[in-house]
């Protein structure tokens, strides 16, 4: 759906040139929840913007569904705009007009009538559970519902890309959950591809499937959530996984994934290899619906510790042998 290719884009100041984005390559395929995580001052909102069609690179190419946004005419470039409804960061509304006016608001201005207007706000606010708060006005909404609102008012156009700036941010986690889960209805129900540019890597947690790590106008890790948190030495992983004390003894750390590896695997693994497995640090988190425990594992067994690692690798376990530090001894 969205091809980035050698991206950059920089910007003048009193000091010289500052490079927001650095050569920046990115896929975000058809249908997924994607996420790209980064700092103040890494880039992302200059790469939202460029994404949105709303800024133009310096070089480098943006392709939507294989077309080359860059060589687009002006009115071609309004078309392909069209197809992305953009979810600003911060406040966004209009206070002079209701939740379900400001949904509207995009129609209107396309000249669709009423009738045919009515009935895709009512949708809409039925999507982001805020039907009977239509005919509220922003400052009687929760700072949640109005981010909620602001979704919606992106999808009112049926786009193929909702490409999210930021959108928890300054919400609390009621607010902020309310927002994600209409993030993850907008995939689910509407089939539209999401991006997510985010400082909070809850978010990603929380909903997505791929993830890129933006720092200083780069990306220096990409790909399929779960295949990063494998890695616990991986900056995604260390961002979400549950930590480990250095300090904590242990012959191994393991990563597993899914509810069967998580609930059957160590005592399988105790039980195969006559081996006492104990767990002496790290927890269980979620990755949207999957659960993924990091454990920091007490052995006993002698030669039969390391078999018994290695067969938790083989099914699919990240397994890493502290000895003299630690070294992967076999990863899925």
């Amino acid at each position: 759906m969205i091809t980035v290719e050698n991206l950059t884009k920089s910007f003048r100041s009193t000091t010289g040139a500052v490079v927001a984005l650095d050569g920046i390559n990115l896929d975000v395929p058809t249908g997924v929840i994607a996420g790209v995580v980064g700092a103040k001052g890494s880039g992302k909102s200059t790469l939202a913007r460029v994404l949105a069609l709303r800024e133009r690179p310096d070089a480098g190419v943006v392709r939507l569904d294989g077309l080359d946004t860059g060589v687009l005419d002006q009115r071609s470039l309004r078309a392909a705009r069209s197809r992305i409804g953009v979810v600003p960061a911060g406040e966004s509304l209009l206070p002079q007009r209701t939740a379900a006016g400001n949904i509207a608001l995009p129609l209107e201005q396309a000249g669709m009538d009423g009738p045919r207007r009515r009935e895709k706000v009512g949708k809409l606010l039925d999507l982001i559970g805020l039907t009977e708060r239509a005919a509220n006005y922003p400052d009687q909404l929760t700072a949640g519902q109005r981010q909620r609102v602001a979704v919606a008012r992106a999808l009112v156009g049926e786009p193929a890309v909702v490409l999210a700036d930021d959108p928890t941010g300054e919400l609390d986690a009621t607010g902020a959950a309310g927002v994600l889960a209409v993030l993850d209805r907008a995939r689910a129900e509407l089939g539209a591809t999401v991006l997510v540019v985010t400082p909070d890597t809850n978010v990603v947690r929380r909903i997505a499937d791929d993830v890129a790590v933006l720092e200083h106008g780069r990306i220096l890790e990409q790909g399929k959530l779960l295949d990063l948190v494998r890695d616990p030495d991986s900056r995604v992983a260390r961002a979400v996984l549950p930590s480990v004390d250095s300090a904590t003894q242990g012959v191994a750390d393991v990563v597993l994934v899914g509810f069967a590896s998580i609930g059957a695997l160590l005592p399988e693994a105790a039980s195969r290899f006559d081996t006492e497995i104990t767990v002496s640090g790290g927890g269980v988190t979620k990755i949207g619906e999957t659960p993924v425990a990091r454990f920091r594992l007490g052995m006993t067994g002698g030669e039969r510790v390391d078999a018994a690692l290695g067969w938790l690798a083989e099914r699919g376990a990240f397994v890493k042998r502290a000895r003299a530090g630690l070294r992967e001894v076999a990863a899925a």
